[in-house]
């Protein structure tokens, strides 16, 4: 039975980083027919409002669960803002200007930041691992945009530093959440962190955009979001936190390495992107210095 379980686990942790990883994938193919960050983030969040909703609401007529408190509430509003939205935008914002394999090195820093928020904040300690870790995955970041930086001369700087802030919003998400996920549980947290994130987005889009403005889109548009909001959204955020559930937050973590190979992978497949010495070094400096904080 637990072997059964265990198996069953690892599963879904590999399906959720294998979708995650096509998130990228998705909207650089979504650009391609001319929309913007902020129409393509709220079709993907308003695709995916309703499955989330079915979810809280199941979750919460059932007796053992425990509802949160208005403190708790005022918090998770933050917490959706700050992860499921406006980390959303910055990296998706980042994609327009830099390539999919370099937004997705950058933004699977978050780890090292969120190690690094955690000694600021919560006084945790700074060993010598995580200085190297530090040192190992930035320079990898550095070394792979000074490549693009050749060729991309106006936008390379301007994408690195979105999907930058996009990970270090994200690292704040994580520092922070951790308590609420384990009172409330991943579920419930999830359901409602990417609802307030929902009504955020539309918000923007609202104030910049007319409503008219979504049924003038090209039908591939719309087929994209479908995909980017079932399969790189909806299913891997449950998927991801049965796994922690069945196999623990490490293994998981584990998994989760492979996702920036099969982003890189799928972009040089489907999207034609280049890769060289290059993109090698710079992905095996960011992919080894990140798993030096999971020894």
């Amino acid at each position: 039975m637990q072997k059964n379980t265990t198996q069953f686990g690892l599963t879904l942790a590999i399906g959720g980083t294998a979708l995650f990883a096509l998130k990228s994938i998705f909207i650089k193919l979504a650009y391609a027919y001319g929309v913007d960050t902020t129409t393509l983030l709220t079709l993907r969040m308003l695709i995916a409002l309703p499955f989330y909703a079915g979810m809280l609401l199941w979750l919460l007529r059932q007796a053992d669960v425990v509802k949160p408190v208005p403190r708790e509430l005022l918090m998770l509003t933050g917490l959706g803002f700050m992860g499921y939205y406006l980390a959303s935008w910055l990296d998706m914002e980042g994609l327009q200007y830099i390539s999919a394999q370099l937004e997705r090195l950058t933004l699977y820093t978050y780890p090292i930041m969120t190690t690094l928020l955690g000694w600021l904040f919560l006084r945790e300690k700074i060993t010598w691992q995580i200085v190297s870790a530090l040192v190992l995955t930035y320079g990898g970041i550095l070394l792979l945009y000074a490549h693009e930086a050749a060729w991309n001369t106006n936008n390379a700087a301007l994408g690195v530093t979105l999907v930058t802030l996009a990970a270090l919003t994200f690292a704040f998400y994580v520092v922070f959440s951790k308590h609420l996920i384990g009172k409330l549980g991943s579920l419930l947290f999830t359901s409602i962190a990417m609802l307030v994130s929902t009504g955020f987005i539309f918000v923007q889009f609202l104030l910049t955009h007319a409503l008219a403005d979504l049924g003038k889109l090209p039908l591939p548009v719309w087929g994209y979001a479908v995909l980017l909001a079932i399969f790189s959204t909806l299913l891997p955020s449950f998927m991801v936190s049965e796994a922690i559930h069945r196999i623990g937050a490490a293994k998981t973590s584990i998994v989760g390495t492979v996702g920036p190979v099969l982003t890189i992978l799928l972009a040089v497949w489907l999207l034609g992107e280049p890769f060289g010495w290059f993109h090698l070094a710079g992905m095996a400096l960011v992919m080894g210095g990140v798993s030096l904080l999971r020894k």
